[in-house]
């Protein structure tokens, strides 16, 4: 067997792992073909990932939600709640960025842990415990920003999270160094995490890919991410919206694939009986999912508000659909049990990518909202028909 041959059923017997990373790859060159090469320009890279960010940090978390079989509609509004103390506290009483940021995200723990209560303790189903969630933090977003609409921040430091960019240190040819040392640790930590992997699967006798194939995915995937670090390196170079969703992933990528926890997690998921019958606490892991899905709704409200520079009234409106989209679209099952982190920052970047390349075609934002559902439809049915595939 040769390794194009090779590399095209493992593709197909892992079509679901592999299938968002196909779909984004024809997304982008359509756009780019479209706009003749405009939507892959630096400057467009560099904004549709930072328009990301809040979705892909709400993704993350909202994956680790549907893994064990819930649902968290509230987290926009927590979001945008959250995002609106956060400025009462440093334009009305005078906190510093330093005090209001981890006092947001230890309310934002407070949040979810308090829906884990609902959940876990009361058993009331996720969907009406955090629908009811979505209204009280919508009614109270609506409170604390009723003065004046909207609560402008002054503070650079905290809007430099949602604008700034890392620093370049100098420049080499025009490029960003920071940025590009960035892009190479980032590869280097990839291929010493596969490497890592293989070898642990191929000490406990698990099945892995050939040398020239395992070799042919490290180049590719090193590849593209020397040339999103070359791209965006040209303009403003890292932007700290990006550097923080990176930081998330690599953390709850680890947590999720490294630890007991994680393992866990995907074992409530798959079967909560059988994992309650072999010892695993299933209250506990319902409430560290949601405290989990709370502080990242708080992050996600901290970076929104910076990037906004203020607070309004309307901020987290249909974020949770969003991070409901992207988690699906990245590849997570319906049906619990399934699904990665890495995959929600995928379904984030597409339908950030999506949205995107119809705006520099000029397309209707009717039409942009049907083209969004229907991606989220075929996601789902792709998620129903492997299944049943496999079953």
């Amino acid at each position: 067997m040769n390794l194009f041959t090779e590399a095209k059923s493992i593709v197909k017997a892992n079509i679901r792992d592999y299938g968002m990373y196909i779909a984004l790859i024809v997304i982008m060159l359509t756009f780019t073909i479209r706009t003749d090469g405009l939507f892959i320009s630096s400057r467009n890279i560099s904004n549709l990932l930072d328009s990301a960010g809040y979705i892909a940090v709400l993704a993350v978390g909202m994956t680790l939600v549907i893994v064990i079989r819930h649902i968290d509609l509230s987290v926009g509004f927590v979001a945008g709640f959250l995002g609106a103390v956060a400025a009462i506290f440093m334009t009305q009483l005078g906190f510093s960025m330093w005090i209001t940021i981890p006092v947001i995200l230890l309310l934002g723990i407070l949040v979810g842990c308090f829906n884990g209560f609902l959940i876990a303790q009361l058993g009331i189903p996720s969907f009406v415990a955090t629908l009811a969630g979505m209204l009280i933090f919508r009614g109270a977003l609506l409170n604390v920003t009723e003065d004046t609409g909207t609560i402008i921040i002054n503070n650079d430091q905290f809007n430099a999270i949602g604008n700034g960019f890392i620093p370049s240190l100098m420049l080499v040819n025009g490029l960003h160094l920071l940025s590009l040392l960035v892009g190479v640790a980032a590869i280097i930590l990839y291929v010493y995490s596969e490497i890592s992997t293989r070898k642990n699967k191929m000490i406990y006798g698990f099945d892995v890919m050939s040398s020239g194939v395992f070799l042919m995915k490290l180049a590719l995937v090193s590849s593209v991410i020397a040339y999103i670090t070359w791209i965006l390196a040209g303009y403003n170079g890292f932007s700290w919206t990006m550097v923080i969703m990176l930081m998330v992933v690599v953390i709850y990528h680890f947590l999720t694939t490294k630890t007991v926890l994680g393992r866990n997690i995907y074992a409530v998921g798959s079967n909560p009986e059988a994992a309650h019958l072999s010892g695993i606490n299933v209250k506990r892991i319902t409430y560290i999912v949601f405290g989990s899905m709370g502080m990242l709704a708080a992050l996600s409200g901290l970076l929104f508000t910076s990037r906004l520079q203020s607070a309004t009234t309307t901020a987290g409106t249909l974020f949770e659909l969003d991070a409901i989209a992207a988690a699906y679209v990245g590849g997570v099952s319906a049906a619990g049990g399934v699904g990665r982190v890495t995959g929600a920052i995928i379904g984030a970047v597409v339908m950030a990518s999506l949205s995107s390349g119809m705006n520099l075609l000029g397309t209707g934002i009717s039409y942009q909202y049907m083209i969004r559902g229907g991606v989220l439809a075929v996601a789902v049915i792709f998620d129903v028909m492997t299944r049943r595939q496999r079953a």
